[in-house]
């Protein structure tokens, strides 16, 4: 924040008359407005369309979500109070202030210059009210839950017109395994611009609390492949170990196949974590997380659907704990140890599968069926889809989300890179050392390449 200059002042309603020309359309129902950013009209939609927020909406509503938080979550909220509290007297030096908030978008604290705050104080811009999109549309702090990077939010592009007069930059800290939000750092200014170097301190503030995190990870994830490993030299039935998210960190052959994920044994790297696809197993891995935190000796089982099965397989879950913490639970297929999970309200084993994909051409979204969709592709902070209509910037930032939304329609990760539909494979080419290449249905031919790591659940699913 050093390398800042001094603010200026800008209008009533920041980003110009033709964002709230365009703001003022969309809230009276026309879906295509020219001259938005995409991030900003993927924003809005979600806010009419999903959430419902009021954009006559004045003042954020006081939080009412549960807290529900790992004591890890805690050091990250102390580490951003630290930074944001070390540079508080800078920024509100500028006119600006500083919030820390959690996942919920509930604020936990703020710094800065004590005009500004009284002045947010006004729209409840203040400790244990929240300002997630679900409540108060789109800003820094609950966009910046719904996305990643660095989130500017400038005027008239907020949702509601209450705070068209802000401009605020948010970033959230994500968990390095799950990738969910734990916290989020945000600097807003009143009438004034933000500091030219708001975004890249947030950028570097999130990048040094997120290092022990991964740390952290890499930890917990040898831990866990040591735990599996003295596990399976007891038992011979089929074995994984997740973490307390759900996701795969190891798992020997017959687990993959009814996991549907890569078998590695032992595992190439701790910190690589597999989403099954399951959400029976999901929702029962938190569930044992939430018993043993209360009960260490606690073990559970249940039964899933798995991939490949016609009838429910009956699971054994294992808490695994590290001095003292809880790392990840190991799960045996075929065993019934322990005291029975509840099942879920409702249909039994519901499978909710996505009609439409969203994705965006220019500033126009665009609502694709499955089917016309080729394969998704990460590319640095964006997922590009290959689709009859073109190639086409996804509104989801994460091919982990994809995975898990696609994982029961037709959809497999081949490689770290690339989500394939599996309808849409047309020939199979095999390179001089043995590794596979989907040749895809569509106009280009493009080629796929798949990981070595990924082949084994490929063959498989194309019964090769």
């Amino acid at each position: 924040m050093r390398d800042a200059h001094r603010l200026e002042p800008i209008p009533v309603h920041p980003g110009g008359g033709s964002v709230l020309a365009a703001w003022e359309r969309f809230v009276q129902g026309e879906d295509h407005v020219l001259g938005i950013r995409p991030l900003v009209a993927i924003s809005w939609h979600r806010c009419r369309e999903q959430y419902q927020v009021d954009p006559h909406l004045a003042k954020a509503p006081v939080a009412v979500a549960e807290p529900d938080h790992t004591p890890e979550h805690d050091v990250v909220f102390a580490e951003l109070g630290f930074r944001a509290a070390s540079v508080a007297h800078e920024v509100g030096s500028l006119g600006g202030a500083v919030t820390v908030t959690d996942a919920t978008g509930r604020i936990l604290a703020e710094w800065g210059d004590q005009a500004t705050l009284a002045r947010a104080g006004d729209s409840n811009l203040a400790p244990w009210f929240c300002w997630s999109e679900r409540a108060v549309g789109t800003n820094g702090m609950g966009t910046a839950l719904e996305t990643h990077g660095p989130v500017p939010i400038r005027g008239a592009e907020h949702w509601c017109e209450a705070f068209h007069s802000w401009a605020c930059a948010g970033v959230a800290v994500r968990d390095v395994v799950t990738r969910e939000p734990i916290a989020v750092l945000n600097i807003c200014c009143w009438r004034r611009q933000l500091p030219a170097s708001a975004e890249s301190w947030l950028a570097n503030a999130v990048t040094m609390t997120q290092d022990s995190l991964k740390r952290r990870a890499r930890d917990s994830g040898a831990e866990l492949v040591a735990a599996y490993t003295q596990a399976r030299a007891r038992s011979g039935t089929a074995l994984a170990a997740v973490d307390t998210a759900g996701k795969v960190v190891v798992a020997d052959d017959v687990a993959s196949v009814l996991l549907g994920v890569p078998a590695c044994t032992p595992a190439v790297d701790p910190t690589l974590r597999w989403n099954p696809g399951l959400p029976e197993l999901i929702t029962a891995a938190r569930y044992a997380t939430s018993q043993a935190a209360r009960n260490p000796d606690w073990v559970g089982s249940t039964e899933i659907f798995a991939r490949l099965a016609d009838e429910p397989t009956s699971v054994s879950i294992r808490p695994v704990f590290t001095s003292g913490r809880l790392i990840g639970n190991l799960v045996s297929f075929g065993a019934s140890d322990g005291a029975e999970l509840p099942q879920a309200e409702g249909p039994a084993h519901p499978r909710v599968q996505p009609r439409r994909l969203v994705a965006m051409r220019d500033n126009r979204m665009v609502l694709l069926r499955l089917p016309e969709v080729s394969f998704a592709e990460s590319q640095g902070n964006n997922v590009w889809l290959a689709t009859d209509q073109g190639r086409l910037r996804a509104a989801s930032l994460s091919l982990d989300k994809l995975d898990s939304e696609l994982a029961d329609a037709g959809f497999l990760r081949v490689h770290r890179r690339y989500l394939v539909n599996l309808s849409r494979v047309r020939e199979i080419e095999r390179g001089l050392k043995g590794e596979l290449s989907l040749v895809m249905d569509d106009r280009a031919d493009e080629m796929v390449p798949v990981s070595r790591r990924n082949a084994p659940a490929v063959r498989r699913a194309l019964h090769l």
